[in-house]
């Protein structure tokens, strides 16, 4: 027998913290449920979520499963275009949720669902810690591209706050990519390769306190700062207020700070260089996630 119904919860993400471009992420306790709902009276769905499901059918499903018609429903708190990874909450909602109906008849593996989000998704550093919970860092598997991501996760402690300020401003990935550059100096991509490898050995020994000045980043940060008033100035004054360090989450607008013990002077600062610069703003204090993304009930 199909199930008719599932739902699935699956936490906001940010990614690069910095240097680590591409490569670094971290799940956070912001969340969307998307339930799927069989039914064999709605049309195809279109877009990310068509899109998704056609991939879940054809890869996913080995073409064993016959398409059928679905309705979603998304809900949560999780801002879109802000670079908290809202794309990857609806296209794993909808993997899952898929994955969960067809179950009884076919078993899709949590591998093959990981691996068809990060192709869609095109890049792993949100789809990694929204599935699997917690810090990731990532890197393709081999040389060879076809081979795929591979990729090491930990737990996050609580004592580590993100402090995330949240424009009234939607910028989309493919605006932020562009204005990427083809090639940096070679002194600054290793000053990056640098911060990212020690970024990734604090989180892997929870040693929080030595990320205090490694979130500084040559490769995407000074070109996209353009699209966010007060950029700079809005992280420094998270630093001056205690943070660890500042950053640009995901491709933006979202503005975020850690901090072991500062969160609500830090919180201030940001909001208050913001509101200097015109930006309308909120700012929210997470912590990280260590669950991933959950499938709550079904019927």
């Amino acid at each position: 027998m199909f199930l008719s119904q599932a739902h699935v919860r699956v936490p906001a993400s940010t990614s690069n913290l910095g240097p680590g471009f591409d490569c670094l992420g971290v799940a956070l306790n912001l969340y969307n449920t998307v339930t799927i709902t069989r039914t064999e009276s709605v049309p195809p769905a279109e877009g990310m979520i068509g899109e998704t499901a056609r991939a879940f059918f054809q890869y996913a499903a080995n073409g064993k499963i016959k398409p059928f018609g679905f309705e979603t429903h998304i809900e949560g708190d999780i801002p879109i275009s802000r670079g908290l990874g809202s794309s990857v909450t609806v296209r794993l909602g909808v993997l899952m949720g898929l994955a969960e109906l067809v179950k009884e008849s076919f078993l899709v593996t949590r591998e093959q669902i990981l691996n068809l989000l990060i192709e869609l998704e095109g890049h792993p550093d949100n789809a990694v810690p929204s599935f699997l919970g917690g810090f990731a860092v990532c890197s393709h598997a081999t040389e060879n591209p076809e081979d795929g991501f591979a990729y090491t996760r930990v737990a996050v402690e609580p004592e580590l706050a993100f402090v995330t300020l949240v424009p009234e401003l939607r910028l989309k990935t493919e605006t932020a990519r562009g204005l990427l550059p083809r090639e940096v100096p070679f002194a600054l991509a290793v000053e990056n390769a640098q911060r990212t490898a020690r970024i990734a050995a604090a989180f892997c020994t929870r040693d929080y306190a030595s990320l205090r000045g490694l979130f500084v980043d040559h490769l995407h940060q000074p070109f996209r700062q353009v699209l966010i008033p007060g950029f700079n100035e809005i992280l420094a004054a998270a630093r001056a207020a205690g943070a660890l360090g500042s950053f640009l989450s995901g491709a933006g607008s979202s503005l975020m700070a850690l901090t072991l013990d500062q969160a609500d002077a830090v919180s201030a600062a940001m909001l208050h260089a913001a509101g200097k610069h015109d930006l309308p703003a909120h700012v929210v204090v997470l912590k990280a996630d260590n669950e991933g993304a959950q499938i709550l009930n079904k019927t």
